[in-house]
Formats: C-alpha cells, sequence, structure tokens
C-alpha cells in the first residue's frame, strides 16, 4: 500500500471514529432523562409519607409519618346552596324505613338530592342511619353547581322525587315557591361563574426530555404521591381528604410498556382554588414546587400559551388570589369550606 493511500485509509478511520462518537453523544443527549439510583440509606421506609424538601422549596414544612385520614363527614343540607322542603311526620320514624323509602338515584339532572332526619336523640339533622329515630324529615336539591343553575325541569322533578318519598313516609312535604328557588338558583351560579378559579401551570424542558419515571421520583421528593389516575400525582393537604396540587402527564406515557423510552417535555400543575383552604397556602406551594421542579429538571414556568411566568407574575397572582379568598369569606362560601367544594363540583 502507497504512503497515499495509508494515509487516506488512517483519514477515514478517524473520520468514522468521529462520527460514531457524535452520533452516540447525540443520542445519549435526545434520551429521556432517568430516575437516579439511590442508595438504601435514602429510600423512605414504606410507612411513610413523602415531605416537602424544605431546602428545595426554601420554607419549613412539618415532617409527619403517612396516615390514612379519617372518614370525611356528609356534608348537611344547608339552605345557602340547597332547596329544602321539610316534611311534616304523623309520628316519628326508624332511620331503617327511612332508609328502605329512598330513592334508587340520588341525583335529579346534574345536581345532588338529599334526604336528612331530626335526631329524636341527638336533636341534631343527618343523613338517615338504621337504629336512629327521627321526628322530622326534610328533602333536599342543590341549588348550583359547576354544571350550571336549577332550572325549572329540574325543579319540577325534585317535587316529583321528593313527593313519592313522602307518600311512601306518610310524610307531608312544604315545598318552596319554584319561581323564588330557581332565581335564587340563578343568582348562586351567577356569583360562582364569578369566584371560580382554577390556576394552571406548564413545566416545560428547555433541553433533554424526561421520562416517566424520572418525573416521579424528582415530584415524589416535594411531596407528591401516585394519583388515582395513570399520569396523575398530587400533594395531599392537611386533612388529606382534598389534594392541594394535581400534577399531570401524559397518561399514555405513563402507561407504556418501557416507560424509560417514553418521552415527555411537559407537565402541568393545577390548583383548584375553592377547593382547598386558604390556611394551606396552596398557591404558595404550588409557587414554591413549580420553581423546585424547574431548578432541579431543567425546565422552565409558563402558562398554557407558553408564555414564561417569572416569580413578579405569581406575585400579582397570588394578590388577586387574595382579593378572591377574601368575597368567598364574606358569602360564607370560604375556600375547602364544605359549602364551597359541594358548589364548585
Amino acid at each position: 500500500m502507497s504512503p497515499l493511500q495509508l494515509g487516506l485509509a488512517v483519514a477515514g478511520g478517524v473520520l468514522l471514529l468521529a462520527m460514531l462518537v457524535y452520533y452516540l453523544w447525540l443520542a445519549g443527549k435526545n434520551k429521556p432523562r432517568q430516575p437516579q439510583a439511590l442508595p438504601p440509606s435514602a429510600v423512605a421506609p414504606f410507612d411513610r409519607e413523602p415531605t416537602l424538601d424544605d431546602a428545595a422549596l426554601g420554607g419549613t414544612f412539618e415532617d409527619t409519618g403517612f396516615a390514612i385520614p379519617a372518614p370525611e363527614k356528609k356534608p348537611g343540607l344547608d339552605a345557602l346552596i340547597d332547596v329544602i322542603a321539610p316534611v311534616a311526620l304523623d309520628a316519628p320514624v326508624s332511620g331503617d324505613a327511612v332508609l328502605a323509602a329512598l330513592p334508587p338515584t340520588r341525583r335529579v339532572g346534574s345536581k345532588p338530592f338529599a334526604v336528612e332526619g331530626l335526631n329524636i336523640t341527638s336533636q341534631r339533622w343527618e343523613a338517615p342511619q338504621a337504629g336512629q329515630r327521627y321526628s322530622q324529615l326534610q328533602a333536599g336539591l342543590q341549588l348550583a353547581n359547576r354544571a350550571g343553575a336549577l332550572n325549572d325541569i329540574e325543579f319540577s322533578e325534585f317535587v316529583m322525587k321528593a313527593q313519592g318519598f313522602c307518600d311512601v313516609m306518610n310524610g307531608t312535604p312544604d315545598f318552596p315557591d319554584m319561581r323564588r328557588e330557581v332565581g335564587r338558583a340563578r343568582e348562586l351560579d351567577q356569583f360562582a361563574s364569578d369566584h371560580d378559579a382554577q390556576i394552571a401551570f406548564v413545566l416545560r424542558a428547555r433541553r433533554s426530555a424526561w421520562s416517566p419515571s424520572y418525573v416521579q421520583q424528582m415530584a415524589a421528593r416535594l411531596g407528591f404521591v401516585p394519583g388515582s389516575m395513570a399520569g396523575r400525582m398530587v400533594l395531599p393537604g392537611t386533612s388529606g381528604h382534598v389534594p392541594l396540587i394535581s400534577l399531570s402527564f401524559d397518561a399514555q406515557a405513563a402507561l407504556a410498556e418501557d416507560v424509560s423510552q417514553s418521552a415527555l417535555r411537559e407537565l402541568n400543575l393545577s390548583l383548584d382554588v375553592p377547593q382547598v383552604e386558604r390556611t394551606e397556602r396552596p398557591f404558595a406551594r404550588m409557587c414554591d414546587a413549580a420553581q423546585a421542579l424547574a431548578r432541579e429538571m431543567d425546565g422552565i414556568v409558563t402558562d398554557d400559551a407558553g408564555v414564561p411566568l417569572p416569580p413578579e407574575a405569581m406575585e400579582v397572582i397570588a394578590a388577586e388570589l387574595e382579593q378572591l379568598y377574601n368575597t368567598l369569606d364574606q358569602r360564607e362560601l370560604s375556600a375547602g369550606s364544605v359549602l364551597a367544594r359541594r358548589l364548585f363540583s
């Protein structure tokens, strides 16, 4: 082989090697980020709930063990958001009889329907219970929810359903005026529409995509736990009944056979404002979580349109939320209260 041929062969080999190195680097760069392997000492025991990382979030949070929350008391009827029809009885009735007479469906259209009894022993209104006795009954229907206001047809269906129940119980219902109740429903629905707030942030990858397991690992460090659906995690509240913040990403990526090969370039953080108590500081914690994830995952926080949200923009939103909280308090529909969660559902 001549010196020229040898030189060309060497040059070709160097070029091929350089191309191979480049493509291996490119493949590694585009591969979704994977979760980091943790040493045994860093893995929390199964009976503990992940807690917020104080250093990452810049705040102090109490480290509490995981506990199954006690069952939440069923919300009672309230004239503020319900149509209520008192039912007079000739004699006290048993809870067993009331339960047997209840209609098979507890909804009228899109609105919840309920029956309550005045417990003879406790003298409190409650959902009927076996083994108890009641001196009075009342039937009720919610005036409004996120599906809209109670209308004439739904009110008429409520009357028919409640009357059928009363016929079985030998009770006499006293229905309120339909026009007045439908008017109240419209006014309540307008107030709710004007003061409903659901805030959403989008965390977008700057460079490398993320694998679902990587997202789950990073979110778990901030206290998020798996939700009820694929691709969803939640940050539990103090009560455990309503999550403070939801984190979601592509469900198909979460259900892929090989999640390590699924590539995510964005995830969503959301807060349903009327559902969470003000004292939980849900928006502040949402901002802290979004900024911590952006920092650790090399992402950027934006709105739905892709416009970056700097801390200054978050402060403006926080100030507007304080006004909203005050208005809800004045209407006796404080965020996170039983009535607010029923109305904004």
